[in-house]
């Protein structure tokens, strides 16, 4: 199937030719109809299937046949995405493929000035991807109605759950008009997707391209067994080789990328980190040096990593193991986009080993290990509680008597035969 296939308009059709695409993808093929039509859909997708073009070609679409003018501060449509990054990846891909049709389209997010934001919408906007906070308060302050909101697009809906801002959204829909089209996107289902769909959706049309909460079948996966002390050589050893040249590293805290990043310049290897402490200014300047080339390895906490959309990212790398399952289907989907190969490379410490278990159980996928000089048999078999981060250390709790001799454990030996390799 050709995009032309789909009854996309000339001017769309004129930008795909123009951005190289031809083809779409399985959710592209299949949402697209069911949208220039005018139904509400659920959308079920990984990262990296194509998801946003999924929407954004039927919108506009939709929308320019119509032929209204969007008036101050009242845009047309509204796409809430769950951080900066992502937002602005959206409204770049509204510019993109709108190229050849007359509207206008900004993004709103914290973290800037929200002067040129609200000189933006004074001026009237068509397309309005914002995230939950900024738009609130633009609400608030008076600069935003939504009651001539005509298209209303929820992405990633798993994760603005995942960050807190279930009441944000709720109180943003509570302002929409009740007669609107809804799209609806996750990369997985839960119950409580599941009833937020339920609200914002009339009879959808759900479409799922993959089983929900498996890996991006082209990545290849690999687990490192490392002492938490040993973590830091082994990264630089994988980095000098030549195979390894766009590096996404992911870590579980801020404090930690800084570190790593700083860890890596200090050894002459061009990163950055990029999280929710940095500026605007700071995390879009980093990105832009890693997606030009200028740096080798980005470091990322996961909550900045969302909207991260990276051409040939070759590697990722997880210097820490996520704490929840479904963050590491998120992580390794950066690479491997639109069905080109990757590699995902976990470092598992002991402390982390149950963390890899449910990994494992979600994708249903035993990861292959990788021999290394600094593999670690402690790591490889931990089970009980050296298998998991020990309890934070209480106030009330003597120095003397810290985490170190209340919650060590010494190594175990794993008598079960599926821990073994």
């Amino acid at each position: 199937m050709q995009f032309e296939n789909l009854n996309i308009s000339e001017p769309l059709q004129r930008a795909l030719i123009k951005e190289g695409y031809s083809t779409p993808t399985p959710i592209q093929a299949q949402a697209i109809p069911h949208l220039l039509k005018g139904e509400d859909l659920m959308g079920i997708a990984q990262t990296g299937t194509g998801k946003t073009a999924a929407f954004v070609l039927p919108v506009l679409q939709r929308m320019a046949e119509e032929q209204k003018v969007a008036a101050p501060g009242v845009p047309r449509v509204l796409v809430l995405a769950p951080t900066r990054e992502l937002a602005a990846q959206i409204d770049q891909s509204f510019g993109t493929y709108g190229q050849f049709l007359r509207f206008r389209h900004t993004a709103i997010y914290g973290g800037v000035n929200q002067g040129p934001q609200v000189s933006a919408l004074s001026r009237g906007v068509d397309t309005l991807v914002a995230t939950p906070g900024r738009l609130l308060d633009l609400m608030d302050q008076g600069y935003i109605k939504l009651n001539g909101v005509e298209f209303f697009v929820l992405d990633e809906a798993d994760r603005m759950l995942d960050m807190g801002f279930a009441n944000d959204v709720r109180k943003i829909v509570s302002k929409l008009p009740q007669k609107r089209h809804s799209l609806f996107f996750a990369a997985t289902m839960s119950r409580q997707i599941g009833e937020l769909a339920g609200r914002l959706l009339t009879h959808p049309v759900r479409i799922e391209v993959a089983p929900q909460a498996t890996t991006v079948e082209c990545v290849e996966q690999r687990i490192f067994f490392v002492d938490q002390n040993n973590k830091d050589v082994l990264l630089l050893g994988l980095l000098q080789q030549k195979n390894l040249k766009r590096v996404l590293v992911f870590t579980r805290t801020k404090r930690r990328a800084d570190k790593v990043a700083s860890m890596l310049s200090k050894n002459r290897i061009r990163a950055n980190a990029i999280h929710g402490n940095k500026s605007q200014n700071q995390r879009t300047q980093a990105l832009n040096s890693f997606k030009m080339g200028r740096l080798q390895v980005l470091v990322a906490t996961d909550i900045a990593a969302r909207g991260i959309d990276v051409e040939e990212i070759s590697h990722v790398i997880n210097y820490d193991m996520p704490n929840e399952a479904e963050s590491y289907v998120h992580r390794i989907g950066r690479t491997a986009r639109a069905g080109a190969a990757g590699t995902a490379y976990s470092f598992c410490a002991a402390d982390e080993r149950n963390f890899l278990r449910e990994i494992e159980k979600l994708t249903r996928t035993k990861i292959e290990q990788m021999d290394h000089r600094y593999h670690s048999e402690r790591a490889k078999n931990a089970v009980g509680s050296a298998a998991k981060p020990a309890p934070k250390r209480s106030r009330s709790v003597p120095r003397s008597f810290g985490p170190k001799s209340i919650h060590r454990s010494g190594p175990r030996k794993s008598h079960n035969p599926a821990v073994r390799r």
